[in-house]
């Protein structure tokens, strides 16, 4: 049964334009990190270009491969918590706006199984944006040409990357729970935009290591410091919020009345 699921739910995706158009807001970031790696190694020319050159060297940006590497982490990100939020609204939320969530629903299969099918399309579409976006970030930082490149630096690029993908989609089904209980899709995208911003607020503070959305801005540096690592608390609140999600998705839809 969950094949199935699975295999409708991708075949879904082949005839909506949607994905394309998260490929192209993704792949979109790295050029806007490399324009300004490129004014800020030209001081002249960065001061020629007025506002945009004094606000690069304002954020204190410098164009070397281990200051390139973490800000293409934190697109990876920050982006998942916004980008990966809206990918779940539309897994969950299309058959709503759509009004087929009835005809979908009364199919003589587990509701579960359409939680878990979405989830993992959704696993799926984010792992193939984020390292589209870790590729052509790479290279870029090549085509630059910028200083300090090592494999160290390369294998941290990676690492941190692809850790922040994992953090962001485990964050995710809790952004399916809502699509589900509200059947409204910009509740829970607002909701992640909400998240995201108290998470970043709460990442100055010592509640970081407690609040599940505050491990991207600490860990990425959104915060204004670099990350210590995933601290075992953070790692079990993590796994609560994931855990819950799932659960709590899955339920709606086994028992929720739903239209």
């Amino acid at each position: 049964m969950f094949t199935q699921v699975l295999i409708t739910e991708f075949g879904k995706l082949r005839r909506s334009s949607v994905p394309w158009v998260t490929l192209a807001v993704i792949l979109f970031a790295p050029w806007a990190i490399a324009l300004f790696m490129w004014i800020v190694r030209d001081p002249a020319r960065a001061a020629s270009l007025g506002l945009l050159g004094t606000k690069a060297n304002l954020a204190g940006l410098e164009a070397t491969w281990p200051a390139y590497s973490g800000y293409l982490a934190m697109i990876v990100g920050a982006s998942g918590m916004l980008l990966l939020a809206f990918i779940v609204a539309y897994l969950f939320g299309r058959e709503y706006l759509d009004q087929t969530a009835k005809n979908l629903l009364a199919l003589p299969i587990r509701r579960e199984w359409f939680a878990l099918g979405k989830l993992a399309v959704a696993a799926a579409w984010w792992l193939i944006l984020a390292l589209a976006a870790l590729g052509e970030g790479l290279l870029i930082g090549y085509l630059l040409g910028l200083p300090g490149f090592s494999a160290e630096v390369l294998a941290s690029t990676v690492g941190n990357a692809l850790l922040l993908a994992a953090i962001s989609y485990a964050l995710c089904p809790v952004v399916a729970w809502l699509t589900v209980a509200t059947r409204n899709v910009l509740a829970a995208i607002g909701f992640a935009l909400g998240m995201l911003l108290i998470g970043d607020l709460l990442s100055h503070t010592g509640w970081a290591v407690w609040f599940p959305w505050s491990i991207i801005p600490s860990l990425s540096g959104m915060s204004g410091s670099s990350g210590a690592g995933l601290v075992p608390v953070s790692l079990i609140a993590l796994l609560v919020v994931f855990a819950l999600g799932v659960v709590g998705t899955a339920a709606q839809l086994r028992w929720a009345d739903n239209p």
